[in-house]
């Protein structure tokens, strides 16, 4: 920049537009260098930490970090879902809107060569189905349903769930069904990550091949945190990968372990947790009443009462309800002490945080604080957002849990000579199923109910996706319905339909008089 002063004012006069057209009227070349430059310096500012904000940087893999921390945050989040009651509140909502309290429903879609679904063949592969879901994991202590939930949990908690699967004749297992089919559930802590570093064809307890393709996993026959279980640490076995089934949410490619829903929002549900104990621990002791005796000059301090042996008597200023000071010295005040508690922004600060915590863990605000407080249109629009959330999470439990164990029923019932097969049926399509989630919730049943009628009547939706949009089977309630009428005209309660009334001879000559009538009247 020019020191003098004609100088300093030709240099505001020509601004940086102006100087690059004389410098490439002067010399073309050194116009193209300086346009150059200026792109080279050009930068986003988040790219370049400063003074006032500094940034972490994370090179490592995804694979590398799962492997590495998501064995802590999985702890630290197991004991939040032991006691902390908004976390575990959370974890519910997320399960109860994913699986749902009667588990993933399944419909058998097996198609005949000209497209056609054979129902008789459906209804066999549903009863064995609701046959073996009575008990169709190993320890006999869950339900399909109850297993779908406490896998669901485990992977949204700890990040991911292992099951083996058990299939055929296995010693000392009793498949206590007609489809020789178990599931082994199996929590992340069986398969080993600590050991891995020095194996190159294994990441996170996974042995894979050249193209990262699972081939087998190594399991620990024993639980790591169980008592004396230092002992058989280093009894493993390793289970094929096509009878292994791993959920696991994973956030980058190349992550092959997965890492805890709540890992965004770990801190901030431990210090809400420790703020609201704190507020709770302040209004506990501000409940507790205390007061103090405020003296005055000392010159007006005198000392009334005393005992026989000249010292000051006892006073007994105990509070007690209705009572009334009368034996204060001069200059004496009673005061209490006031700690503000409860804090009347404890409320708004909890909903803030709740609000963090609920968009970090992908469940509903309304749902996890319980606060329902609104409109309609709003509450509807909160669930319209949120369910493509639940579905989407829904789809991954589907695909990675419940389809395979579906797809290896329907093979294992042929094997076992349990359904016949027809000779048209497609074989691509023998395990074709539908796989009904949980639906959105009705907030208003009645205008939910006229709005599927209305759509139904204009063509634009079908009886049987209303009825799966409702987690029901279109078959089953028509045989139900069927079975309901044929009952209820048994017992007579249903009446003949009647004859429409015959129209008038003359209907014209009817209506004419009608309105002479009217006429007449008024």
């Amino acid at each position: 920049r020019p020191a003098s002063p004609p100088g300093r004012l030709l240099f505001r006069i020509m601004n940086r537009g102006a100087l690059d057209t004389l410098i490439g009227w002067l010399s073309p070349q050194t116009a193209v260098r300086r346009a150059q430059a200026r792109r080279i310096l050009a930068s986003y500012d988040a790219a370049s930490p400063t003074r006032l904000r500094r940034f972490s940087r994370e090179t490592r893999s995804g694979e590398s970090l799962a492997r590495l921390q998501a064995p802590s945050i999985r702890q630290q989040a197991r004991d939040l879902d032991r006691n902390h009651d908004l976390a575990r509140g959370a974890l519910t909502v997320l399960v109860d809107n994913i699986v749902g309290p009667q588990g993933i429903g399944i419909e058998p879609q097996p198609r005949s060569v000209s497209g056609e679904i054979n129902d008789e063949l459906s209804r066999q592969l549903l009863d064995l189905w609701r046959d073996w879901c009575r008990y169709p994991e190993v320890t006999f202590q869950h339900s399909w349903a109850s297993a779908q939930r406490i896998a669901c949990r485990t992977w949204l908690r700890d990040g991911e769930c292992f099951a083996q699967i058990l299939q055929g004749s296995v010693p000392a297992l009793d498949h206590r069904s007609i489809i020789p089919l178990s599931l082994e559930l199996i929590e992340p802590d069986l398969v080993p990550t600590e050991n891995d570093l020095l194996m190159a064809d294994r990441s996170g307890g996974i042995v894979r091949n050249a193209w990262g393709q699972p081939v087998a996993y190594r399991v620990y026959k024993v639980h790591p945190g169980d008592t004396f279980a230092w002992r058989a640490r280093e009894d493993l076995k390793t289970v094929p990968a096509e009878r292994m089934l791993h959920l696991r949410l994973v956030d980058r490619i190349g992550q092959h372990r997965g890492v805890s829903a709540l890992a965004s929002v770990i801190t901030r549900l431990e210090d809400l947790k420790d703020y609201e104990e704190s507020e709770r621990v302040a209004a506990k002791i501000a409940a507790s009443m205390a007061g103090y005796i405020k003296k005055g000059a000392p010159d007006l301090y005198t000392q009334d009462t005393t005992e026989a042996d000249g010292t000051p008597a006892p006073r007994d200023l105990r509070f007690r309800p209705g009572m009334i000071f009368d034996d204060l010295l001069p200059g004496e005040e009673i005061g209490t002490i006031d700690t503000t508690r409860p804090n009347t922004n404890l409320q708004s600060y909890r909903d803030g945080q709740l609000r963090a915590v609920a968009a970090g863990a992908g469940a509903s605000y309304s749902s996890v604080s319980r606060n329902y407080d609104g409109t309609y249109s709003a509450q509807r629009q909160e669930l319209v957002e949120q369910w493509v959330h639940y579905a989407a999470l829904a789809e991954t439990f589907i695909s990675q849990f419940v389809r395979p164990v579906w797809e290896r029923f329907v093979v294992l019932a042929e094997l076992a000579g349990a359904i016949q097969v027809p000779a048209d049926i497609d074989r691509a399509s023998l395990d074709d199923a539908l796989y009904i989630a949980q639906t959105m919730p009705w907030i208003d049943p009645a205008k939910e109910a006229t709005a599927n009628e209305t759509l139904e009547r204009a063509l634009h939706k079908s009886a049987p996706e209303i009825i799966r949009a409702r987690g029901a089977n279109p078959r089953e309630v028509l045989a139900q319905q069927a079975n309901w009428l044929r009952a209820k005209k048994a017992a007579g309660l249903v009446e003949e339909p009647k004859p429409a009334p015959a129209p008038p001879a003359d209907a014209g000559a009817d209506d004419a008089a009608a309105e002479q009538t009217k006429r007449d009247d008024a």
